[in-house]
């Protein structure tokens, strides 16, 4: 097929084509134009942009910006179009997403489903029977199990628009309360520990930390700067009554406490609270006295970019990294006092048990593995996701627990759309949760272990009972969820979502 060209009709082109080098510098003039001149400089290195041909003079500002907006055009116009060339009845389809323009099956199935609302419009004028041709038009291929009725989206597999929840489950309006005033993605949320309130991290963060920590209560440290790589992930750390409490994973360090180059994957308080641990892409663990921000010890034993970190007591800690190792150090010395191998690809997360004993990882290679520092391999190979392991939590039961008698479990978001309990004394999966419809970002048990909450793409918040994986809450917000938290009294959930937004759900009767 041709391709469009919206050239005048004196134009001798024929076949459009774009090369490496015109994206790379298309790219590159992106970042220099939003302003994120070290991104530029970095990326015009490595991708040789003083090697091109291009002349620069010749390329207009936005350019990169607005070729995908033709694009988008293009597939949009292709969609709508017969293979006869002629329109749709001349009806309109809804735009498409950019991830949908890029997704040859969502053309497909939006296609045929547009043929499909015509057709049954066309049946429904016909006065006898057409059920039979509609039906057998469902058997013939139709997928509208994960799709809408109708001619909506049915879309395959995992990327279902709408779910179906139970009007038992489903958390009413009142209940929800939704709070705006982020401007972008929220990619972080986090309960203070002993009250309610809650924190919410967009980019970037406002008012870095610039001063040593101070002392007192319910203080809410920010650690960021500007992200040069424009990663994805952000911190916030709590810190109340002299304790110090890890309410989730990531961000960039102020300027203050500078020593990383380059973005901050992970950052941990640990139990005492007189020490902050960070993992950064400089492939360095790190750990910071919290009082007066001064780096205590670096630890460079990585060979690639560091992505999380987890305490193991207040001086010995574990990390991981996309060179798929898992390294456990100790404050003062000066090589890893442990190294587990085993995984097959970039280990995502770390945690330990609430005992200290074993230590669980997830990786991209859809496994999770429990690690003991008295053995070299894996006490557990677990086995059970098909797509990679985002993100696991410890359930806040079992030995060394406030709830010693119920039993231990492990959660696993991955991005198969599914949550997995596992049992791991015995190593097996005991429930596992599949309401959602795209990838699942962030679990977190309740304080009494006996709920989970997760928080999928697919913008809804399920809570599950743990001990039966029955879903007993559901509510879909307005974009999709990066972080799901429980208040210190667990009777609110709080979410943190891609549109902007965050939501508080109450679980009070």
């Amino acid at each position: 097929r041709k391709p469009l060209c919206l050239h005048p009709s004196s134009c001798s082109c024929v076949n459009m084509s774009i090369s490496s080098d015109e994206v790379n510098f298309l790219v590159y003039r992106y970042l220099q134009e939003s302003g994120f001149s070290h991104s530029a400089f970095t990326f015009g290195i490595e991708s040789h942009i003083s090697q091109s041909n291009i002349n620069g003079a010749l390329v207009p500002p936005a350019a990169l910006i607005s070729i995908i907006q033709k694009g988008l055009q293009y597939v949009e116009a292709e969609v709508s179009i017969n293979e006869d060339g002629t329109l749709f009845d001349g009806r309109p389809i809804e735009s498409l997403s950019l991830i949908d323009a890029v997704m040859p099956d969502v053309v497909q199935t939006r296609q045929q489903a547009y043929r499909d609302k015509l057709a049954q419009q066309a049946a429904a004028t016909v006065p006898p029977a057409p059920s039979v041709n509609l039906q057998a038009g469902a058997k013939n291929g139709e997928n509208t199990a994960n799709g809408e009725e109708n001619g909506g989206h049915v879309l395959p597999n995992n990327h279902a628009d709408m779910m179906e929840v139970d009007v038992d489950v489903e958390i009413p309006q009142s209940k929800a309360m939704v709070l705006r005033g982020h401007e972008s993605e929220v990619f972080i949320c986090a309960w203070n520990p002993v009250s309610d309130l809650l924190a919410s991290g967009s980019v970037p963060l406002p008012d870095p930390l610039n001063t040593p920590l101070p002392h007192g209560q319910n203080q809410l440290l920010r650690l960021v700067r500007a992200d040069p790589l424009g990663l994805a992930r952000r911190g916030l750390l709590w810190r109340s009554r002299g304790d110090a409490r890890t309410v989730s994973v990531a961000g960039n360090l102020a300027s203050t406490l500078g020593q990383h180059k380059g973005p901050i994957f992970a950052l941990k308080w640990n139990k005492k609270g007189n020490f902050i641990l960070s993992a950064g892409v400089d492939k360095t663990t790190i750990i910071w006295d919290a009082h007066t921000g001064e780096a205590k010890q670096q630890f460079p034993f990585h060979s690639a970019p560091a992505l999380d970190v987890d305490w193991q007591s207040n001086n010995t800690f574990a990390s991981c990294s996309t060179d798929m190792c898992i390294h456990v150090c100790k404050l003062s010395q000066d090589r890893p006092i442990k190294t587990f191998q085993g995984h097959t690809n970039e280990v995502n997360a770390i945690k330990w048990d609430p005992t200290g004993n074993l230590l669980a990882s997830c990786s991209d290679d859809m496994t999770l593995k429990i690690w003991s520092m008295k053995q070299d391999t894996c006490v557990h190979d677990l086995q059970a996701h098909n797509k990679e392991i985002y993100t696991i939590k410890w359930s806040p039961t079992g030995p060394g627990t406030n709830n010693p008698n119920a039993s231990l479990m492990l959660a696993s978001a991955s991005f198969d759309s599914t949550v997995r309990l596992w049992d791991v004394d015995r190593g097996i999966c005991i429930h596992t949760l599949t309401k959602h419809q795209e990838p699942v970002y962030s679990v977190a048990f309740s304080p009494d272990g006996r709920h989970l909450a997760s928080g999928s793409f697919d913008k809804c918040v399920h809570i599950w009972n743990t001990q039966t994986g029955a879903l007993v809450h559901s509510y879909r917000g307005t974009g999709g969820i990066f972080e799901v938290c429980w208040n210190a009294s667990g009777d609110k959930v709080g979410a943190s979502a891609s549109d902007g937004s965050v939501c508080v759900l109450d679980l009070r009767k």
